[in-house]
């Protein structure tokens, strides 16, 4: 195994525990049990499992259940309902897919995400919003029709709402001020500027910031971190994606959390442990455990 492709070390641990708040351990190499040893012998004592498909979720809903660390979350991701209307998989043709049904197939896939929303150990509906970097004018309509109905249904079981904003930043603050948004709403890897920043901020909406944060070129990322309220502040992995410098390109899992946790206290200037309880705080109140 290359050093780029070997997991990055175990980081000191934190003197304050925290949560990973958005995470996809079915994506990561090992076991779940490896990946939660390795992140509480860091300090990171929970995880926020996220569902992007209709599998994921029930992964994510059948991992809760057995493991009281893990909470989970369940969802269609942005880019996954256009590809259930428009057929953009399983060697489907868009027509074939117009011609068997695929707002249809969207309804049944988002009744199955209702179904799981409703379980006790599913704490979030979410990763669901728009994403304008992958999706293609044709699959905008479904897009948005799958985030109104995500909403929709956060709010009808009293769950968090967590949402993936992809270069569309603009269409997910509209959308949700026309629908309303649910009382906990998060901003999966932030990535809006400062001035979207005080936006939220103000909305009551919860920043959740990934390993992107310690890029070079993620200034207008850290000025955003700068002004969001620590009472707002989320971390989260996005593991296996966005692991944080130094060590960007190698695997990332729940336990690198402290290497992105210490970039930001650097940056709001408050010491490690004041913000590691403001953010263990705030993850068990956006996600209600």
């Amino acid at each position: 195994m290359s050093s780029k492709d070997a997991p990055p070390p175990l980081p000191e641990p934190l003197g304050v525990p925290v949560a990973d708040s958005h995470t996809h351990l079915d994506m990561q190499s090992g076991t779940v049990d490896e990946a939660l040893a390795k992140a509480a012998a860091v300090g990171v004592e929970t995880v926020v499992q996220v569902g992007c498909d209709l599998k994921g979720s029930r992964w994510a809903a059948e991992t809760a259940a057995q493991y009281e660390r893990v909470h989970a979350a369940v969802a269609l991701h942005p880019n996954e309902a256009p590809r259930i209307v428009l057929g953009d998989q399983d060697g489907w043709s868009r027509q074939g897919a117009r011609e068997a049904g695929g707002d249809a197939a969207l309804d049944e896939a988002l009744a199955e995400i209702d179904r799981l929303a409703a379980l006790d150990q599913v704490r979030a509906v979410g990763e669901t919003g728009l994403d304008h970097f992958r999706t293609g004018p044709e699959g905008m309509a479904a897009q948005e029709r799958s985030f109104r109905a995500h909403i929709e249904i956060a709010k009808r079981h009293g769950k968090a709402l967590v949402i993936h904003d992809r270069e569309a930043h603009a269409d997910v603050l509209r959308i949700l001020a026309e629908e309303g948004a649910p009382e906990r709403t998060v901003f999966h890897c932030y990535s809006g500027d400062a001035e979207m920043a005080r936006i939220c901020a103000g909305a009551g909406y919860f920043m959740s910031f990934a390993g992107n944060v310690t890029f070079k070129n993620a200034q207008p990322l850290r000025g955003a971190l700068a002004v969001a309220p620590p009472e707002l502040v989320l971390v989260e992995t996005d593991a296996p994606f966005l692991t944080p410098a130094p060590y960007r390109g190698r695997p990332n899992a729940p336990y690198l959390i402290p290497v992105t946790l210490r970039a930001m206290a650097a940056v709001k200037g408050l010491d490690e442990d004041v913000l590691a309880a403001a953010i263990a705080d705030n993850t068990a109140r956006a996600f209600d455990y």
